[in-house]
């Protein structure tokens, strides 16, 4: 289904890319991708959004994938109601539990395998990331700003961020959480590192910092150390429009005032904790830390990163500390910063080494000079094995070999990427 204000954005790039076929071409697949593909109106409520080859609503990815069509919902009401329907939808997810990261559009009782922990056939997938409760209310924000809708504000929307609110509260003392998490059959894949908690489920043992808590990274990977500093920017971010809704929306003062010191302590955890002195690029963000002095210094493709910060609000691109954690993570200090003879960029541990990935290459321009902007967009057209779609991970010296042909999210940041570049004065 292509909207009207959708169809003057394909009309607009004939024009404006007129002198770059290749790239007109994959700015068009990439920029319907979202909702030609993994968009269903579920009722006129609601819409469901999977994340492209997995049939499954990733909070964070559903946000993700929509977030290059908030430009136009002012003009487009058919579009706006589609938003406006997922944002419904994922206020019931994370009314129905605020630990989950992916969720089914109907119920699913028989599963390929089972994770110790309290599922619901409902649930895709219950592992508790801080972004995840994160993504929809910048969704939720961004959108109302563009469209000025207020029918989006019902009871539960109010109730969902006293949920995210509550659970980040109670995360800032992990000590005190019910939440568990075990995927036994990360043993027989050989992925404990990844799949499955430590301490039967538990996760490592944390010092309280005024930061909030993450099971898992954005990667759907765990945390090695607990308190994932770009979720907690991110969280940081999200309490301030939560702040706004109390206040302007709502006039729930309990709501304001919880958000109100949770981003205190949470900005002050970063500060006194998150921050790491290294030897040649002076203080920068740590990516993990568990508050006893342990730190995991890398950075990972997945969005929260450190390499996203200013797009997502957290600082601005010339900030000192975010500049020489930028310089940082795009070298080989960064673990998964690969160098090959084709592309050069940020992979994951998600991933098999020397994977690069396309939304890592998409965040780098979009929090970079215009001039790096155009050059990753070159990149992105000279490694996308001639399909003109993005992907999840493909090797930095044989782009061919490639994960996941189906990823939206990859498609909506890259589109969004094209059209900041060219499109935007």
């Amino acid at each position: 289904m292509i909207t009207s204000q959708i169809k003057e954005v394909l009309k607009q790039a004939d024009y404006v890319l007129k002198d770059n076929p290749v790239l007109l071409k994959m700015f068009k697949q990439c920029f319907v991708s979202t909702i030609e593909t993994t968009l269903k109106k579920v009722n006129d409520n609601e819409t469901f959004v999977i994340t492209g080859d997995i049939p499954a609503m990733w909070l964070r990815d559903s946000s993700a994938q929509v977030n290059h069509y908030l430009p136009l919902v002012s003009k487009d009401q058919e579009l706006s109601d589609l938003i406006a329907g997922l944002i419904n939808k994922q206020v019931q997810c994370i009314l129905l539990d605020p630990y989950a990261n992916a969720f089914n559009l109907n119920p699913v009782y028989e599963r390929e395998y089972y994770d110790c922990t309290d599922m619901n056939p409902m649930i895709w997938e219950r592992k508790y990331e801080v972004d995840s409760l994160c993504y929809p209310v910048r969704l939720a924000y961004q959108f109302y700003k563009q469209s000025q809708r207020y029918d989006i504000f019902t009871p539960d929307f109010l109730k969902a961020m006293h949920k995210i609110v509550d659970t980040f509260v109670l995360e800032q003392d992990h000590r005190l959480s019910t939440y568990r998490f075990e995927r036994p059959i990360a043993r027989t894949w050989k992925r404990e590192e990844t799949e499955t908690l430590k301490r039967k489920g538990k996760g490592l043992p944390v010092n309280e910092t005024g930061m909030t808590w993450s099971a898992f990274r954005p990667s759907d990977d765990a945390c090695r150390f607990n308190y994932l500093i770009p979720a907690n920017m991110f969280a940081s971010v999200i309490l301030e429009y939560i702040k706004e809704f109390a206040r302007e929306i709502y006039h729930d003062d309990v709501l304001y005032e919880k958000a109100r010191q949770l981003k205190w302590d949470i900005d002050y955890g970063i500060q006194c904790y998150g921050i790491y002195l290294h030897p040649q690029f002076g203080k920068m963000y740590a990516y993990e830390t568990d508050g006893f002095g342990n730190y995991c210094l890398m950075d990972d493709a997945n969005v929260p990163s450190l390499l996203s910060m200013p797009y997502l609000g957290y600082c601005t691109k010339d900030d000192v500390l975010y500049q020489h954690t930028r310089s940082f993570i795009l070298s080989h200090h960064n673990p998964y910063f690969y160098q090959g003879t084709c592309a050069s960029g940020i992979g994951s541990p998600h991933t098999p080494e020397n994977y690069i990935w396309h939304i890592a290459l998409s965040m780098q321009g979009l929090t970079g000079s215009k001039e790096e902007a155009k050059e990753m967009i070159d990149l992105i057209l000279k490694t996308n094995n001639n399909e003109g779609l993005c992907h999840e991970g493909f090797n930095k010296d044989q782009p061919s070999e490639y994960t996941r042909p189906w990823f939206a999210w990859a498609n909506s940041l890259f589109a969004e990427l094209v059209y900041q570049t060219y499109f935007v004065k």
